[in-house]
């Protein structure tokens, strides 16, 4: 199987669109902010970083998706950071979508190429650098890690989309997850996985749950069922929502409909802010 990574497409487009068919969309329950309108105006620069910018695409907003932040970073050649992190309790989650990553953990370098994903818990230091002659372009995912009583933290590793295999859900070969992490392991407070739909699968039922998501569309198309919202959805949209947002899918196109998906788990929710 052939995996595409896609990112935002940066640029300006003409002045001849239409802005209102951007097919942008804001409400209490979810967002979707299509690859269309994700252009080189909406970015920030991190301190911290060098030849460095980022779309912000989701932080954490009162009465919407409280527990996560998610950039989509693009670093030129001789960029990035020795200091990435600014929060001490801050986790992360790097997947890589075009270039090569030079990825410093605790002193040991890795070398990652699209499809490369790292977890990096939470006081673990670590760099990272693009030593490569293009631009190196990487989804991240911050969250602050909520410590539980009798659970070490994690350590962090890396691992590839390629080297992963989908776990099909029970009956078919058709909808499945790419897992990073083992889901009985309690240590994890957060997973970030790809979700696999082949041209024509479907997820059956209208998923209504407590965990929040950020969904990066990787590869293909889909109708993406949002609340009571159908939404058609490409490479490159982000869908942000928000706890207990009904959500479905149908793939639809020839290419297995692909996202990067995060949720927060395995914590009691809290009594009190």
């Amino acid at each position: 199987m052939t995996h595409s990574y896609a990112f935002p497409p940066g640029g300006l487009p003409d002045q001849t669109g239409d802005p209102a068919a951007s097919a942008a969309i804001l409400t209490p329950a979810y967002a979707v902010i299509p690859a269309s309108v994700q252009r080189d105006i909406v970015t920030s620069l991190l301190p911290g970083w060098t030849k460095t910018r980022a779309w912000i695409l989701a932080r954490p907003l009162s009465g919407h998706a409280e527990t996560f932040a998610q950039y989509a970073v693009e670093t030129l050649p001789g960029g990035g950071s020795n200091q990435p992190e600014p929060d001490p309790e801050g986790e992360a989650v790097l997947f890589v979508a075009d270039g090569t990553m030079t990825l410093t953990i605790d002193e040991t370098t890795r070398s990652l190429a699209p499809g490369g994903y790292a977890y990096l818990p939470p006081g673990v230091p670590w760099r990272l650098h693009n030593a490569g002659a293009g631009p190196l372009r990487f989804h991240w995912i911050r969250k602050r890690y909520e410590h539980a009583p009798g659970l070490a933290q994690p350590e962090a590793f890396v691992t590839f989309d390629s080297k992963t295999p989908i776990a099909w859900m029970p009956g078919t070969r058709d909808w499945g997850t790419t897992r990073f992490v083992d889901p009985s392991d309690l240590r994890h407070d957060m997973h970030v996985n790809i979700v696999t739909l082949n041209p024509g699968a479907r997820i059956p039922f209208a998923e209504t749950h407590v965990m929040e998501h950020g969904l990066y569309i990787l590869q293909g198309t889909a109708r993406y069922l949002l609340n009571r919202d159908w939404v058609e959805v490409v490479p490159g949209d982000f869908l942000w929502l928000r706890a207990f947002c009904p959500q479905a899918a149908i793939a639809t196109g020839t290419e297995p409909f692909r996202y990067l998906l995060y949720k927060d788990v395995n914590r009691h929710p809290r009594l009190t802010r």
